[in-house]
């Protein structure tokens, strides 16, 4: 794999596209290990003992049954989640990518009930979710969806 410069590629309608694919992708998986397994027994990284516990020394009170978005996207919540991500920088890969996550844990993925994050804010926020019980009843309410298959080249 070669090394691309971020900068030079401005907003490739390609790369943005790609991007989109492997965004619901990630979405779709997750939603299907939600609706197969029990939540509580999910393992989503080897560090997910150290996120969580980090998460919530540093987040105690984060709402993570429905998110706010201002909680995760204005000026002064950057500000209290940036230390919190580059904590990750070394300890999970990709731990800035954009990711898609559930704004109510209790529905699917869906254009009003996803947000944008970074993959360690999945993590943290997932991984509370497992942990809590909130993703609990999505076993009940939903069953895995076959997924698409992939084209051949």
């Amino acid at each position: 794999m070669s090394s691309v410069d971020a900068d030079g590629l401005g907003n490739d309608q390609t790369m943005e596209q790609l991007w989109a694919m492997k965004a619901m992708e990630h979405a779709e998986i997750h939603f299907n290990l939600l609706c197969a397994v029990d939540p509580r027994l999910l393992k989503l990284t080897p560090k997910d003992d150290l996120i969580y516990n980090t998460f919530r020394k540093q987040f105690p009170d984060f709402n993570i049954e429905k998110l706010v978005e201002k909680d995760l996207k204005d000026k002064e919540a950057k500000e209290k989640w940036r230390p919190f991500c580059k904590e990750f920088e070394h300890e999970i890969e990709d731990y800035s990518f954009a990711t898609l996550v559930r704004i109510d844990s209790q529905q699917d993925y869906s254009e009003d009930n996803t947000i944008l994050v970074t993959r360690i804010q999945f993590f943290a926020i997932e991984i509370g979710r497992n942990r809590e019980g909130y993703n609990d009843s999505i076993r009940t309410k939903y069953k895995p969806k076959p997924r698409a298959k992939k084209v051949q080249k």
